[in-house]
């Protein structure tokens, strides 16, 4: 039996680094997994879109789709914008099974992919009592997933790093978290000497751009997660427990 199709869903954005790195991250999961069709759709900016791209799979007739959202939390885009793309999707292509993966975060993964990037920016394992890590993420005003960032910085204090304080880089503070740039310094005011930032953001563009500013008063800055291997096993991992529920469902219904 033919697998369903892994079609993964991205924001999209004007900058083109972020449709290469989607690029890039979907070739890793294909050659994680050699034949699974994989395919990329985004929800604006850039082509091709999500609709279209089911509209092309119901004309091949691939009978069955797991749409997954390329988001770290569950925020708008997660509970409302492709939900409805998607819903309108199935009404228009009733031949077409649809299911909705999670989203990606929280997940260990998603946390060595993080470290992952820091070790290749220059932060050695033994650097980490005397350094003061930044969790800047893009932000959001939903209760949901500013709970969940703050719930990552508390985890990644468990793991050695001196002080862990989590910030937005959008203008939108929300939650009680700092912009980067506050939270840089108050690691400095706290007297921690060495501070690294980390973005908790899958590509880049305007507001990876707004962390790496805010970024200007630490010793270190990661680079965005990208197709690392993580991220790309951690995708296979969301397709796979999609399917999962799908037949748990398919069971219950028999």
């Amino acid at each position: 039996m033919t697998s369903p199709v892994l079609l993964v869903i991205a924001h999209g954005s004007r900058d083109p680094r972020h449709a290469a790195t989607v690029h890039a991250l979907t070739a890793r999961v294909r050659a994680l997994r050699p034949g699974l069709r994989v395919e990329t759709g985004f929800l604006d900016f850039n082509a091709p879109s999500v609709p279209r791209v089911l509209e092309r799979l119901d004309a091949e007739g691939a009978g069955e789709v797991v749409a997954l959202p390329l988001l770290l939390t569950r925020a708008f885009h997660a509970k409302s914008d492709i939900p409805a793309v998607l819903r309108e999707a199935r009404a228009r292509l009733p031949r077409l099974r649809v299911r909705q993966a999670e989203v990606l975060g929280p997940s260990s993964l998603l946390n060595s992919a993080l470290e992952r990037r820091l070790y290749e920016a220059g932060v050695r394992p033994g650097d980490r009592s005397s350094t003061g890590l930044v969790l800047a993420s893009a932000g959001s005003t939903d209760p949901e997933a500013i709970a969940v960032i703050a719930e990552i910085a508390r985890e990644l204090r468990h793991t050695g790093w001196c002080s862990v304080r989590p910030a937005f880089a959008s203008a939108v503070v929300a939650g009680g978290i700092p912009r980067t740039e506050d939270a840089v310094r108050a690691l400095r005011a706290d007297g921690v000497r060495r501070v690294a930032v980390a973005p908790y953001v899958i590509a880049p563009g305007r507001l990876p751009d707004r962390i790496a500013a805010g970024a200007a008063g630490a010793d270190v800055l990661a680079g965005v997660l990208g197709p690392s291997p993580e991220l790309a096993r951690l995708l296979l991992d969301r397709y796979d427990e999609a399917r999962v529920r799908a037949a748990g469902t398919a069971r219950v219904s028999a």
